[in-house]
Formats: structure tokens, C-alpha cells, sequence
């Protein structure tokens, strides 16, 4: 379990090089809106909810996340781009 606040996980979703979600789902095997719904989003006609939780507060609130894979795949995604 993770503690981060919602801005600065949309500043890593921010970051991410185009095409980084349907990378992310590709590689763990889901929908590209789930990907997006761990960022904040709201998919869920087509999407799953990924186990993130929102309590309200500065900086956009704190998020929980249950599970980090999708945000550490994000992260190596980020330092792989910026180091090219």
C-alpha cells in the first residue's frame, strides 16, 4: 500500500510519453481505461476500478493505492524517456 496525493500522481500520468497506457495494459493485460482510472479517471463503462481511494485534503487529496504496479511501470516508463 501506497500513500501519494492525487496531484502528484496525475503529474507521473502528465509525464507519460504518448501511448504509455495501451503500453501499461498491454503488458499487465488490461484495458487501456484501466490503466487510465488508476491515474484519476472515471472509465468505467470499459474500464475497471483498480483499487485506488481518494480522501479530500490539500493538493488534490490523498490517494491510496492498494497496489503499485501500474504506477512503478509508470515511473520506469518516465526514466527510460527522459534518459533517451
Amino acid at each position: 500500500m501506497l500513500y501519494i496525493t492525487f496531484n502528484e500522481l496525475r503529474r507521473i500520468k502528465d509525464a507519460l510519453p504518448s501511448g504509455s497506457m495501451k503500453h501499461i495494459a498491454d503488458k499487465l493485460s488490461i484495458s487501456e481505461d484501466t490503466v487510465r482510472n488508476y491515474f484519476g479517471g472515471s472509465h468505467y463503462k470499459s474500464g475497471d476500478s483498480v483499487g485506488i481511494h481518494v480522501e479530500q485534503g490539500p493538493d488534490g487529496g490523498i490517494v491510496t493505492l492498494d497496489d503499485v504496479t501500474i504506477l512503478d511501470l509508470a515511473k520506469g516508463i518516465i526514466e527510460t524517456h527522459t534518459l533517451s
